[in-house]
């Protein structure tokens, strides 16, 4: 299953990290990872830089004091702009994922801020975004997969196999069910029911080729991930399959709720030009919407937009 090698966990000043903390140590010893604490510090004038830099010291120290006694926790402090200098740092020390808990955990139920987004819409490696208080262990994890039906392609193959891998794999670890979804719409429905030449009756058939289009493809994915992981394997996750018609945005949001998901794994698309957007319309929307943790992966070949030398 997916393993990390090298875990960046990014402090948060809003609520407790204990459970947070608990979970990016936990991930680290089951994957024997490293793990590196950043804390990311506004630069301050004169003497108030250093008295900081010993706060946050001291904080750093307290919060991981009952955890380094059994695994050894790297940490350091950064001065700068916070996605800025994270990304900075994934990029200095190939780290292989980011852990953070959420920005805005009690703001009109929106989790994320504006940290959050630059990081899933930027960092180079799957960012997990975490509603505190962190559960210890997940009851329910959802993986949420995109295709068009007619033809998928590499790039689409490769994410929706990095998510479903993602999820599994915590799935396994946490004893946790797993659902997948994808959320579909019939091809040009819209315009032809415009039109008004077109029954009820050949409509509907109309709709249901298509949905049998996305079922197909839907059930290759899982057989594909049926033979990467094992039958065996596969049988005891026993995968719930979701294959809503609707808007996406408001759909996910929905099934995660009706559920009790405690982790979304989404995949982050690119947008063609816009330089450094990753997140598409839709699945900014959905994040939106969303309450509770999500784990973002990217497609194959993204290049971040943020340099080491600026």
């Amino acid at each position: 299953m997916k393993r990390f090698k090298s875990i960046l966990y990014v402090t948060e000043e809003n609520g407790d990290q204990n459970s947070a903390i608990a979970r990016a140590v936990s991930m680290a010893e089951k994957n024997q990872a490293s793990l590196t604490i950043i804390d990311v510090i506004q630069p301050l004038m004169g003497d108030y830089m250093g008295d900081m830099v010993q706060i946050r010291n001291e904080f750093i120290t307290s919060l991981v004091k009952t955890f380094s006694q059994h695994f050894e926790i790297k940490h350091k402090i950064i001065v700068g702009k916070t996605f800025l200098e994270v990304i900075r740092e994934v990029l200095r020390n190939k780290h292989d994922l980011v852990m953070k808990p959420a920005e805005n955990p009690v703001f009109l139920k929106r989790l994320f801020g504006s940290t959050d987004i630059h990081l899933l819409r930027k960092c180079p490696c799957p960012v997990w975004i975490m509603k505190l208080p962190e559960k210890p262990k997940y009851s329910c994890i959802m993986a949420a997969v995109g295709f068009t039906p007619l033809e998928i392609s590499e790039e689409e193959e490769a994410l929706n196999r990095e998510i479903l891998d993602q999820a599994c794999s915590l799935a396994l670890t946490d004893s946790a069910s797993l659902h997948v979804i994808h959320v579909w719409e019939a091809f040009s429905s819209k315009y032809i029911r415009s039109r008004g030449d077109k029954t009820h009756e050949d409509m509907a058939i109309y709709v249901e080729k298509d949905r049998s289009l996305h079922q197909t493809k839907l059930n290759m994915l899982m057989e594909k991930l049926s033979e990467r992981i094992g039958e065996d394997v596969y049988q005891k996750l026993s995968p719930h399959l979701h294959l809503p018609q609707g808007d996406a945005q408001k759909l996910i949001a929905e099934l995660a709720a009706s559920q009790q998901t405690d982790l979304v794994v989404m995949g982050t698309v690119a947008r063609t030009g816009i330089p450094g957007m990753i997140i598409g319309n839709t699945a900014e929307a959905i994040l939106d919407q969303i309450e509770c943790s999500v784990l973002a992966v990217k497609p194959p070949g993204f290049i971040t937009p943020v340099k080491l030398d600026e």
